[in-house]
């Protein structure tokens, strides 16, 4: 799975001129899923955007996590995410998740996340949404969890 984390002192949703999810002080997470991704994954990325600490203390540091703030999500799937764009001009998405199973796991995310979180907002999945969001720093941090679970060098 792979996120680019976005922090944000709010950001919204539409799809069709209509809002379907928001967040206040927090992240925007934009999702995508590769094809031998499972529940795992979820869990895993999870894991780390919770505790990830990335919010100002009281000496402006960065070193307070999502926890900690008592933060909001708006989670939003994102194959693009998995763009291989090594030939040609045109970028392939052959390396994202059948949309079965992308569905699925950025659904278990939104559970796992719904968990932890007191606001969990969420996009349409598959749907062509608009974005908007006010980045906070700016910060913004790419995960993979592919990357997560390589040793150290």
């Amino acid at each position: 799975m792979r996120a680019c984390l976005q922090r944000v002192s709010g950001a919204s949703v539409t799809v069709d001129g209509n809002l379907v999810g928001s967040c206040g002080k927090g992240f925007l997470v934009l999702l995508g899923v590769g094809p031998h991704d499972t529940e795992r994954e979820a869990e895993l990325l999870w894991e780390k955007i919770f505790h990830l600490r990335v919010f100002d203390d009281a000496e402006g540091k960065m070193n307070l996590s999502l926890e900690q703030v008592d933060g909001e999500v708006l989670v939003v799937s994102q194959f693009t995410l998995y763009a291989d764009c090594r030939r040609g001009r045109r970028p392939s998405f052959t390396d994202a998740a059948p949309p079965e199973l992308g569905k699925r796991l950025y659904e278990r995310l939104l559970r796992i996340a719904a968990a932890d979180c007191r606001h969990v907002g969420h996009g349409t999945f598959g749907a062509d949404m608009q974005v908007s969001l006010t980045n906070d720093g700016p910060i913004t941090i790419w995960l993979d969890t592919d990357e997560l679970t390589r040793p150290r060098r």
